[in-house]
């Protein structure tokens, strides 16, 4: 499909209610590789705030067998298309009626991992956000709600489905989900599957059944996972009041997985790298991200479940704030500054990236043509930090208040923006029409700061600016909550508070006895560009003494990219900042940590970009390596004693004190590495966990010197498919750029490239396109023809991940007229495509027009 033939565009602006609702959905799915049988009744009955109208159900790649009314055949007068069929109101009934379809699916030909479908010999669902239809027909939309019964029939030894098991026998079973649900929360799974099981008892005195699903040989690595669970659920009956509202809740671990995980009502389907995890097969990273993921999920239950959205449209109320929410648990669970660092750290690589090129779109976008392209960081990432700022201006108990009157409100119901704001109004009292701005608006915010101090006064000047994004050429201010903190010479916090900018410009005067240092955004209160010019000394001045841990950080990030942006040769100032951060250890070693990490090609290239210059990618790698070395020589001398100080006794544990002892000995490691590969090698022979290990063989690579460690790595794992995720990666992110495109050609050809898996494409020409920056950019545009070749071949198979790894050339616009063309070239080759997939061509088309 070529683009200018994309299919027609969706707007909020259109939405009608459905005018047939389902009370009841039975289902009897008859399992079968090739030609799995659905049966399908219906109870329904006209929704009264809509107008009499035709029944319009959604289907894609389905066999119709038979169709019924009321027991009566209805197929004659049907009008089936390749989305769905509609019946005319004149063969219904003036009121409730059964529909009753049978239709035939092939799951085994299903490679889009979309809807019913094969994974290594397991049946598979995932239905969010319109795979239901590939499973039946039905109206597939969230605002439809109703309570589902399944039947499951096949050879399987394990049937699983939501809700709670009712009846079971030698090749069936019987599941029932009282509460009403949409479509796309529909989970089935079938399989040669084992089970880890455990109990948990809620506040209220119910005791829940817990299990978590794997293949043979898997279950020895769910201990963490199940705790996370534990952990989740007793922190959500704590933290929001939210009780678990089932007798069952399932996880099952999946090979073949578009998403991380998905929250299906009682039965979460996940990918398996965010469930198995053993100190020798995962790292640290992985550990947290298990953690929060399952958290995540858990917390669906109430945000996305319980209470959905009424149209795609409003994904963001349920994603948005139920990341916001495992944002809490995590920062509960570990370390609440470190997972701030990250979180932000996160937001600009991607969210700001997007809000400032071709793919903007508002935190509720307005029109799309392929919803599953909207499964993004701005939806996700900027919509928590919406809710973020909401907290921040209402306060803790007005949110807490606002949270109770949510779910008392609209339990049950699928909502928009509007419901959740009222809410807030209501509780609160107050007046969020200018706040909503947030959610309608594209763009990443600037706000420019002036200081001034005259006769006893000092005054900050906020001047904001959102700029012009995609058919969002004039934007209003917003309000942006910006909290700060003022030092005087010797440190002191003499003033703190918060100041709410919602003009274009805002002034706020402190008389205090002489011009103090300024620690603006504090804790990152809003998702905005800061435009603050600040001498090297009080920045200096800022990471010895803030009391903000964020702003000790970013004090430290910004001088850093000033320097990478001059050539990468620091002064001396900044290198006895980071000796001093280094041998500090009054602060979190997961902290210095990430003082220390030298910002990566991709960051710094954000940042040029940003400031509107052109960015050359193999001059800021050769300056992020300089930087490197610099502080690598400064700090040498003490790297040993250091790592061996941080030396974690006695078994590993993935708790964060142990994570963050390993995260800082690994970046000493890292530094070292940069002079001298020796220690990074014994780094590798000695490592009994992952972290360890990876984090030598990481080193290694970046240093071209990593051949041996990397055959060493292959011969121990290669029967292990997720810990084999990580040498591709590992590969494809620091091979030198010199060196990169033929490093991931050639692994393209190994036997253990799966590109039909999700995980081991990602891991490849993923991890290639958005973590070797100097690489994938290269001269002579090997990088983009090599992701342009691919993407074609993907494309057929699997539309969802090709569209996401499209989007690796949203930035062409940053760099020189040579590589403008050559990405160019590539994105028509795959643009000119006779049957490209809406996803992926929606996403190459607006591409293009920027």
């Amino acid at each position: 499909m070529r683009t200018d033939t994309l299919p027609p565009v969706i707007r909020l602006a259109d939405y009608t209610p459905t005018a047939w609702l389902v009370d009841r959905a039975a289902l009897t799915v008859r399992l079968d590789p090739k030609a799995t049988e659905v049966t399908t009744t219906l109870s329904m009955r006209p929704n009264p705030s809509v107008a009499w109208g035709p029944l319009v159900l959604d289907g894609e790649e389905l066999e119709l067998l038979r169709a019924e009314v009321d027991g009566v055949d209805v197929r004659a007068h049907l009008t089936v298309t390749g989305t769905g069929l509609s019946l005319p109101d004149s063969h219904l009934p003036d009121g409730p009626f059964t529909w009753t379809t049978v239709t035939r699916c092939n799951p085994a030909a299903n490679t889009s991992l979309d809807g019913l479908y094969m994974s290594n010999r397991m049946y598979c669902t995932q239905c969010e956000a319109e795979g239901f239809r590939k499973i039946t027909y039905y109206p597939d939309r969230p605002d439809v709600m109703a309570r589902f019964s399944v039947r499951i029939e096949g050879d399987a030894p394990i049937m699983l489905s939501n809700g709670n098991p009712v009846a079971s026998g030698p090749g069936w079973a019987e599941w029932e989900d009282p509460w009403p649900k949409p479509a796309y929360l529909f989970a089935l799974v079938a399989g040669d599957l084992v089970k880890v099981e455990d109990r948990f008892t809620t506040r209220s005195g119910r005791e829940v059944t817990l299990q978590i699903w794997v293949r043979p040989g898997d279950e020895t690595r769910c201990d963490f996972a199940m705790d996370a669970l534990k952990r989740s659920m007793r922190w959500d009956e704590d933290v929001y009041g939210r009780e678990y509202d089932l007798d069952l809740f399932m996880i099952v671990a999946v090979d073949d997985f578009n998403m991380g995980a998905m929250e299906n009502k009682g039965l979460n389907i996940f990918n398996s790298k965010f469930v198995l995890a053993s100190p020798q097969t995962a790292t640290d990273m992985d550990f947290e991200r298990i953690e929060a993921i399952i958290a995540h999920e858990y917390f669906h239950n109430w945000t996305g479940n319980r209470i959905t959205c009424r149209d795609w449209f409003q994904l963001c109320l349920k994603e948005g704030l139920t990341v916001f929410r495992d944002q809490q648990f995590t920062a509960d669970m570990r370390s609440e500054p470190v997972k701030r660092i990250a979180d932000v750290k996160a937001l600009r690589a991607r969210q700001f990236r997007e809000d400032a090129g071709p793919l903007a779109h508002p935190v509720r976008p307005e029109e799309y043509i392929e919803i599953n392209n909207f499964y993004t960081a701005t939806v996700y990432e900027k919509g928590a930090e919406v809710i973020r700022m909401l907290r921040l201006i209402v306060g803790e108990a007005g949110y807490a208040a606002a949270l109770d009157l949510y779910f008392d409100r609209h339990d049950g119901q699928a909502c928009t923006i509007e419901d959740w704001l009222t809410v807030f109004e209501d509780a609160t009292g107050h007046d969020l029409a200018q706040f909503k701005l947030w959610y309608s608006q594209a763009g990443t915010p600037r706000v420019a700061v002036e200081e001034a101090f005259a006769d006893g006064t000092y005054t900050l000047t906020f001047r904001q600016t959102v700029p012009p994004t995609p058919n969002q050429p004039d934007k209003r201010p917003m309000v942006i909550p910006i909290t700060y903190g003022l030092l005087d010479r010797s440190g002191t916090e003499v003033a703190a508070g918060m100041v709410t900018l919602d003009s274009a410009e805002t002034k706020v005067s402190i008389p205090l006895p002489e011009r103090p240092v300024p620690s603006l955004l504090r804790g990152f209160s809003a998702p905005v560009r800061l435009d603050h010019s600040m001498s090297a000394e009080d920045r200096a001045h800022i990471l010895a003494h803030d009391t903000d841990p964020f702003n000790r950080w970013e004090a430290a990030r910004v001088a850093a990219l000033d320097i990478v942006v001059a050539g990468g040769r620091p002064d001396q100032v900044f290198l006895d900042g980071m000796a001093a951060v280094l041998s500090d250890e009054g602060l979190d070693p997961a902290f210095r940590a990430l003082v220390l990490t030298p910002p990566a090609v991709a960051e710094v290239s954000a940042h040029v970009a940003a400031q509107g210059g052109v960015v050359d990618p193999q001059a800021l790698y050769e300056a992020c390596g300089t930087l490197a070395r610099a502080i690598a020589v400064h700090v040498q001398d003490r790297c040993a004693s250091m790592r061996a100080a941080l030396t974690v006794p006695g078994p590993y544990q993935p708790d964060a004190a142990a994570a963050g002892r390993r995260a800082l000995s690994g970046q000493v490691l890292a530094l070292q590495s940069r002079l001298d590969p020796g220690p990074a090698r014994e780094a590798f022979a000695a490592a009994d966990n992952m972290t360890e290990q990876l984090t030598a063989l990481t080193c290694l690579v970046r240093a071209g010197a990593g051949a041996d460690a990397l055959a060493a790595f292959e011969d121990q794992w290669q029967h292990d498919r997720l810990v084999m995720d990580k040498w591709f990666a590992v590969q494809a992110t620091f091979t030198p750029p010199d060196q990169a495109v033929d490093t991931v050609t050639a692994l393209t050809d190994h036997p253990a490239f799966d590109w039909k898996n999700p995980n081991r494409f990602r891991s490849l020409l993923g991890a290639f396109a958005a973590g070797n920056a100097a690489g994938f950019h290269a001269p002579g545009g090997g990088g983009y023809a090599l992701l342009a070749d691919w993407l074609i071949r993907l494309d057929p198979v699997n539309p969802q991940t090709t569209a996401g790894l499209a989007g690796a050339f949203e930035t062409w616009r940053w760099y020189d007229a040579e590589r403008q063309m050559l990405m160019s070239d590539a994105l028509e080759r795959v643009a000119s495509q006779p049957t490209l997939s809406k996803d992926t061509g929606e996403i190459v088309g607006r591409i293009r027009a920027a």
